[in-house]
């Protein structure tokens, strides 16, 4: 484990190799598991400012879903999630070619908005666990990322390096230089 300012890192992070691979789980973790995405408690404002710019992206019952319920929702501890379409799919999940694909995601690539998507989703399969004197992050271990976890080891590719964007987005360049350093000693 590595521990940088109050963050403490898994050892897994560093040491399995992982790389998205969408031909073989087509996006599962965007529509399978007991609740939606995590969501930070900011989110859920720019979820809201932005919603015009991304409904078009979404899917009809996702439409619907957003527009009867909101941008959010509470899993089972009370924490701020993503709503889920019939307790399946995230509400803002849309498919091409049976693929799931983010329309958070989609509306910014398309220059709609500047939110990329939630920070647990960029994240993914790295789940954050805040204590009271540290946050956590561990490796999410799941059936659904094996094809990933097989293409990052024929690739060689570290999870920490596979969302190296990611971690800096929610940790900072610095933060990630660190992570960098610590991995090399």
């Amino acid at each position: 484990m590595i521990k940088i300012n109050d963050t403490l890192i898994s050892n897994d992070i560093l040491e399995v190799k992982f790389a998205c691979n969408l031909k073989h789980c087509f996006g599962e973790c965007c529509v399978s598991g007991d609740a939606g995405a995590p969501l930070e408690e900011e989110e859920i404002s720019i979820l809201e400012v932005n919603i015009d710019e991304i409904k078009p992206y979404l899917t009809e019952k996702g439409k619907e879903l957003i527009e009867k319920y909101g941008v959010f929702d509470y899993d089972a501890d009370g924490e701020f999630v993503t709503p889920l379409i019939d307790n399946k799919e995230c509400a803002f999940t849309y498919f091409e070619n049976n693929i799931a694909f983010c329309a958070i995601e989609k509306a910014c690539l398309e220059g709609k908005t500047d939110f990329l998507k939630p920070i647990s989703c960029h994240l993914y399969p790295i789940r954050i666990t805040k204590h009271k004197t540290c946050t956590a992050l561990n490796f999410h271990d799941w059936d659904i990322c094996k094809s990933a976890l097989k293409n990052g080891k024929n690739k060689g590719i570290p999870l920490y390096q596979f969302l190296k964007e990611a971690l800096i987005r929610k940790f900072g360049r610095e933060w990630y230089e660190q992570l960098l350093t610590s991995v090399e000693k």
